[in-house]
This record gives structure tokens, C-alpha cells and sequence, in this order.
């Protein structure tokens, strides 16, 4: 694997926790984050199984090279059987494509890091992290139809679509610019049953005006 290779880290923790984690990430060598919140869906029963806490989230969207992100992940597994303190789950995802200016900054501070030696990580995509955008107000329906499924809970963040005119002319409709986006977490043995199930229900020509998609989780890591 190219050690320049630019990595994605998507974690979900709790509210309050994103400073702190941005701040630990600083120090591993993954300087360009992004923070949003959001609300889980998983039962208050499953929240205490997977040690996650309340529902509401503070949502990450990290970027580092591969090899920074593999030091980072080494940390993890370390600790992988006691708890970090933040409350959630991280899941790194390689991006297909990364813009050249914002990939030169991301190598260039990483550079300046320390790296350890970590553990190897190897991908082995037996989980997808399934993005849901559908109209607000539509998210209790999507849940029902993933957890039907197969799916634990999720997570939605509230969001606002942009520029959708070529969207609508192709699918010969207005779309509600209000949306909300439900991540869900799921082994690959269940991911295409949700994604069908979800899009027959809610799809982009219901009420829903719901889009659907994966994406291959490289790992997953509780924090």
C-alpha cells in the first residue's frame, strides 16, 4: 500500500467528545477534520450493548495518509478491549479520489509527525457504512424497514440538498431541499437486503425522494 495514500476516518462518539478527539487526531498526524452532529437511532438496550451511551453525537470526518492512519489504528487495536472514552465507533474507508491541493497539505503536516510502528492494516471490507438521504421526517420509517433488515441502529445527521436542478430534471421532479442522512453500519452479508428493501420503500420517486448508497469499510474500531 502507498504510505501517501490519502485515508478517510469516519467516527461517531459522543456529544461533547469531538475537541478532544480532533486534538488526539492532531497529534497522530491527521490534521484536516471535519465535525458535525447527529443523533443515533439504536435502541436505548443496543446503546448499552455496544457501550455507546445517549443518542446524541458528535460526528467526524478525518482524513491522513495511509500510513498515519495506520499508526492511529495500531493505537486502537492496542486498546481494543477496554474502552477509549469517547463512546463510539470509528471506521476507516479509502476515498477513490482526493483533491491534489488538499492531499499535498494533508502529506506535508503528516510528514511532521512521529510515526510508530502500529500494527498492519489489512483491508478486508466485511462491512459497508450505508448513506441514506431522505426528506426529514422520514428517518423512523427508514430505520424500520433497515432493522427489518438486519440493522442495529444508525445515525442521522441533518443536512440541506445543494444545487439539485440537474437532479430533478433527470428524475422529473422537485426535490425537498430539507434532508436528512441515516449512516448505518452493516456486515456485507445484510448490506444489498437494506439497500433494496430501504429504495423500494423510499426511494428517489416517493414521498421520501430518498438516494442510496455504500461504501467498503476497511476497518472498525470501537472507541
Amino acid at each position: 500500500m502507498n504510505e501517501n495514500k490519502i485515508i478517510m476516518l469516519f467516527s461517531i462518539i459522543s456529544r461533547g467528545k469531538g475537541g478532544q478527539y480532533i486534538r488526539m487526531l492532531k497529534e497522530k498526524g491527521l490534521f484536516l477534520n471535519y465535525q458535525c452532529v447527529g443523533a443515533g437511532t439504536a435502541s436505548s438496550e443496543m446503546m448499552d450493548i455496544l457501550g455507546l451511551g445517549n443518542n446524541d453525537k458528535d460526528i467526524m470526518i478525518s482524513f491522513g495518509t495511509f500510513k498515519a492512519v495506520h499508526n492511529l489504528c495500531g493505537d486502537f487495536s492496542k486498546v481494543m478491549g477496554s474502552n477509549m472514552g469517547y463512546g463510539g465507533i470509528a471506521m476507516v474507508i479509502s476515498p477513490t479520489a482526493f483533491s491534489k491541493i488538499s492531499a499535498e497539505i494533508i502529506k506535508r503536516n503528516s510528514e511532521e509527525i512521529k510515526k510508530g510502528d502500529g500494527d498492519n492494516m489489512h483491508s478486508e471490507f466485511e462491512y459497508s457504512l450505508i448513506l441514506i438521504s431522505v426528506n426529514r421526517g422520514y428517518t423512523d420509517g427508514v430505520m424500520q424497514t433497515a432493522k427489518k433488515a438486519g440493522a442495529t441502529g444508525g445515525t442521522v445527521i441533518k443536512a440541506r440538498l445543494a444545487e439539485a436542478q440537474e437532479i430533478e430534471a433527470y428524475a422529473n421532479t422537485v426535490l425537498n431541499d430539507e434532508k436528512e442522512i441515516v449512516t448505518i453500519l452493516a456486515p456485507n452479508s445484510i448490506r444489498n437486503q437494506i439497500l433494496e428493501d430501504v429504495n423500494r420503500e423510499f426511494g428517489l420517486k416517493s414521498e421520501a425522494q430518498g438516494t442510496v448508497l455504500s461504501v467498503p469499510v476497511d476497518k472498525v474500531f470501537k472507541i
